[in-house]
């Protein structure tokens, strides 16, 4: 065996060696994230699940944590609730809105799309997370805006 192949050969080993470490080392199974500073969920879901470094935050629509009532108010109140909820289930992981890679918002009317976004835009100033938007016929109790994120550590 020449010389380059058996260097290549024990590289491509030693590479296999560092990934098995590290796949051993990132804790792969669910773990809820929950926090008081954010509504609790209504029903069989978590505010958010862990897996290894990526946080799946449910989608989250206007309502105050403390109160646990519902925000009825325009596009731009209802979305700073929706993303100040998310941004406190990512707090609660030890995250922030940069951590996050991804968004799909739901809403009730896309010619409120400029007004959200204008909001939403405050939230992710710098590398913006990719982002779907979907108008749906009708979100739970019948609010404006919901917003459901991932996140990566």
């Amino acid at each position: 065996m020449s010389a380059n192949r058996t260097l290549s050969s024990i590289l491509m080993a030693f590479a296999c060696l560092v990934v098995a470490a590290c796949a051993a080392t990132v804790d792969m199974k669910p773990q809820v994230v929950a926090t008081d500073n954010a509504p609790k969920a209504i029903g069989p879901y978590s505010q958010a699940i862990r897996s290894g470094p990526m946080l799946f935050l449910a989608g989250q629509i206007p309502i105050d944590p403390k109160s646990n009532q519902l925000l009825v108010g325009t596009i731009e109140e209802e979305t700073t609730l929706v993303l100040n909820n998310l941004k406190a289930v990512l707090e609660a992981n030890g995250m922030s809105m940069g951590n996050v890679v991804s968004t799909t918002v739901f809403m009730k009317d896309l010619n409120d799309f400029p007004k959200m976004n204008t909001v939403y835009g405050t939230y992710f100033k710098e590398a913006p997370p990719a982002r779907a938007t979907v108008q749906v016929a009708r979100l739970p109790r019948d609010v404006k805006v919901e917003i459901s994120a991932i996140a990566v550590k």
